[in-house]
C-alpha cells in the first residue's frame, strides 16, 4: 500500500532533518530523510516523528560552507566531501529558480558516472526525493530534500574505472550469480570498491528506453530476492545491491528517455559491485520459500524493528511485490540490529 502523505508530517520531519548534515563521523550517511519518506509512502506517517526522535543521536550539525559552487567552478568542486554545504546551497538555488525536473535532467548525466560515491547513498536519497515529488508533493521541504540529495551526490561523486568485462548471463539473477567476489573482503566501501576489477556483462545490448526500464525492473527484483539467500554476507551493505538500482528505477519517469539506457548501465555496475564486495561464501538456501504475510504486515514489522536499512529494503520489497521479495525483507529484520 503506497500513499501520499497529506498530513504535513513528512514535510515537518524533513524540515527537522535539514538542519543536519548528510553524514556523520565523516563517512556514515544520514539515512533519516530516506527512512521517513519510506514510512510516509506506506501509510506510517504517524510513526515518523517517533522514529526521528530515536535516530536523532546519529545526526550531526549541518556542515560549514567553504565557497559557493558556480557555473565556472563546479567541476573543481565535484567529489569534494568538504564542499557538501556548498553543493547543497547550489542545488537549493537551482531548484528555486527553475522546475525541479529541469534541474534533475541537467545534472543527472553529470552525476551518473559518480553514482558509486558515499556507498551509493546519495543516489538512493535522490530516488526517495523524486518519488515524493512525482506523487505531487512539490512542497518547499520536498524540493529542499532533492537539493540535499543532489548536493550530497555531487560532494561524494566517485566514478569507477578499469573494470574488465567478464562473460555475462542472460537474466539478472544469473548475472548476479556470476559476479566474482573480491579476493579480500575487509575495509570500508572505498577500499573494497577499488578491489573490483571485473564484472559480468549484462544488458549491454539494450538500446531502447523501454528495454532499459524492463531490465532495471528485473535487476531490482533479482537483487531483492537474492538478499534472502545472501544477505548474511553483510546484512547492511548488501541491502544497497537492491536499493541503489531501485532508486534509479524510481527516478526514470522524471528523466528524459534518452537517459534511461545509461542509467541502467550505472545501476547494474553499482548492484554488481556491491554484490562482489560483500558476497558470502555460500547462500543459506538455493530456493527459499516466500512468506504468507501480507505486504502491509511485512512493512509493519520493518517499522517496528526500526533499522533504517531494514525499512528501506522493505520499501523496495513492496515495490517488487512478490512473496520472495517480502521474505527478503523479513530476512533483513532477522539479520539486523533494531533501532534502539
Amino acid at each position: 500500500m503506497r500513499t501520499t502523505d497529506t498530513t504535513g508530517i513528512l514535510d515537518e520531519a524533513l524540515q527537522r532533518l535539514h538542519r543536519s548534515g548528510p553524514e556523520r563521523l565523516g563517512r556514515l550517511s544520514n539515512h533519516a530523510p530516506m527512512a521517513v519518506e519510506a514510512l510516509a509512502a506506506h501509510g506510517r506517517a504517524g510513526s515518523v516523528h517517533r522514529w526521528v526522535d530515536l535516530y536523532t543521536s546519529r545526526l550531526e550539525e549541518f556542515p560549514s560552507a567553504v565557497e559557493p559552487v558556480t557555473a565556472a567552478n563546479w567541476r573543481a568542486a565535484l567529489g569534494e566531501p568538504r564542499r557538501a554545504a556548498d553543493w547543497i546551497g547550489h542545488f537549493g538555488r537551482e531548484t528555486a529558480e527553475r522546475p525541479w525536473r529541469d534541474v534533475l535532467a541537467r545534472w543527472w548525466p553529470r552525476l551518473l558516472p559518480g553514482l558509486y560515491g558515499g556507498a551509493t547513498h546519495p543516489v538512493i536519497r535522490v530516488g526517495h526525493a523524486v518519488r515524493t515529488l512525482l506523487a505531487g508533493g512539490g512542497t518547499g521541504p520536498r524540493l529542499t530534500e532533492l537539493a540535499h540529495g543532489l548536493g550530497y551526490w555531487a560532494a561524494r561523486y566517485r566514478p569507477v574505472a578499469g573494470i574488465a568485462a567478464l562473460p555475462g548471463a542472460g537474466g539478472a539473477a544469473a548475472a548476479l550469480d556470476a559476479v566474482p567476489a573480491v579476493a579480500v573482503q575487509d575495509g570500508g566501501f572505498p577500499d573494497r570498491l577499488a578491489r573490483v576489477t571485473g564484472l559480468p556483462v549484462w544488458a549491454a545490448e539494450v538500446a531502447t528506453p523501454e528495454e532499459a526500464h524492463r531490465r532495471l525492473t528485473e535487476l531490482v527484483r533479482a537483487a531483492t530476492h537474492r538478499y534472502a539467500t545472501h544477505g548474511h554476507g553483510e546484512p547492511t551493505m548488501l541491502v544497497h545491491a537492491a536499493t541503489a538500482p531501485n532508486a534509479v528505477l524510481r527516478t526514470l519517469p522524471a528523466l528524459p528517455r534518452a537517459l534511461w539506457v545509461p542509467s541502467l548501465a550505472a545501476a547494474w555496475t553499482a548492484s554488481a559491485a556491491v554484490t562482489a564486495m560483500y558476497a558470502p561464501r555460500d547462500p543459506v538456501a538455493r530456493n527459499p520459500p516466500g512468506t504468507t504475510m501480507t505486504a502491509e504486515e511485512v512493512f509493519e514489522r520493518a517499522t517496528a524493528h526500526g533499522d533504517e536499512h531494514v525499512i528501506k529494503l522493505a520499501d523496495t520489497a513492496l515495490d517488487v511485490g512478490d512473496a520472495r521479495a517480502l521474505a527478503a525483507a523479513l530476512r533483513a529484520v532477522e539479520l539486523s540490529e533494531p533501532l534502539a
